[in-house]
């Protein structure tokens, strides 16, 4: 009788250690996962957070109210993807190393200076809205968008695209683009047709498919800065992009022609912008940053 208790008391007991291992278990497996450290955040006056990451080769910290609509990260999904896609898509925790894809912000021309919203450079591009364009004036803001090159095997050059323009050109639109014997502030420039519209013997009277062209060569003979412009326009602009080695990036910058003579000082100064929101990796800035609030 005693030995028959005995093993029904032990069964017990080996139950109730099975029963609080497996509650050991469903504890541990019911903790939510580490959560990723929150990154420090560089703040404005009005303590609105920067916006973070890492472009090409440089963690920054972009400045509250600069960026001209949000910054794509890698990997987002597009904007025109499809919304279940959207809906399901989780971007990786934010750091100084998620690779930014591409942003844009407002470049002042005439000083070097950035947009940014409640600060007076907002007040500025408003009244030059209101005081320059609808009077046909220039304008002194470019818009500029950076993309983040992280393709190695991709060439940070526009050999390939300036060879490309030019052959579908003559292909579908029947233009030749020919060097022109004199440079422009420094520039290489291709004029389709030497300025000529074939079928009249006059100059064009529409440059939707005859923008002059013009690139600059680094010492190695690789095109690092290609631009084009229109010149029949009541104001005529210019599409300009320039790579950099250092950031490996791509700048796009949209101006008025006549700042065309300001081109290098604008590639510069962007850098130099880009320069001055450089953070280490936990963060901490690097140098005063341009277009803070």
């Amino acid at each position: 009788m005693k030995s028959g208790y005995k093993k029904i008391v032990l069964i017990v007991v080996l139950l109730w250690q099975v029963l609080l291992l497996a509650g050991c278990d469903y504890y541990v497996s019911e903790q939510p996962a580490q959560q990723a450290p929150v990154p420090f955040y560089n703040r404005d006056s009005r303590g609105r957070a920067d916006t973070i990451g890492k472009l090409g080769t440089h963690s920054i910290s972009i400045p509250a109210g600069v960026i001209d609509g949000w910054a794509r990260y890698m990997g987002d999904p597009g904007d025109f993807a499809d919304p279940k896609i959207k809906a399901r898509y989780q971007r990786p925790p934010e750091s100084y190393d998620l690779p930014i894809e591409s942003f844009g912000f407002q470049y002042r021309i005439t000083d070097g200076d950035v947009y940014t919203s409640f600060r007076q450079t907002q007040q500025d591009y408003r009244r030059d809205n209101e005081t320059l364009i609808p009077y046909g004036k220039p304008f002194p803001w470019a818009g500029v968008i950076i993309y983040g090159e992280y393709d190695a095997a991709t060439p940070l050059n526009f050999n390939f695209t300036v060879q490309d323009d030019f052959r579908v050109s003559k292909e579908i639109s029947n233009i030749d683009y020919i060097q022109q014997p004199q440079p422009l502030y420094g520039l290489t420039v291709y004029r389709a047709n030497n300025g000529i519209d074939p079928e009249t013997g006059e100059p064009w009277k529409s440059d939707t498919l005859t923008k002059d062209r013009m690139i600059k060569k680094d010492q190695a003979g690789n095109i690092k800065t290609y631009i084009d412009c229109q010149f029949t326009q009541h104001i005529n602009s210019c599409h300009h992009m320039f790579y950099n080695d250092d950031w490996h990036i791509r700048v796009w910058i949209g101006y008025s022609r006549t700042y065309l003579p300001q081109w290098q000082e604008m590639e510069n100064n962007i850098i130099k912008i880009l320069d001055s929101w450089r953070v280490s990796r936990e963060g901490k800035l690097l140098g005063k940053q341009i277009g803070k609030a």
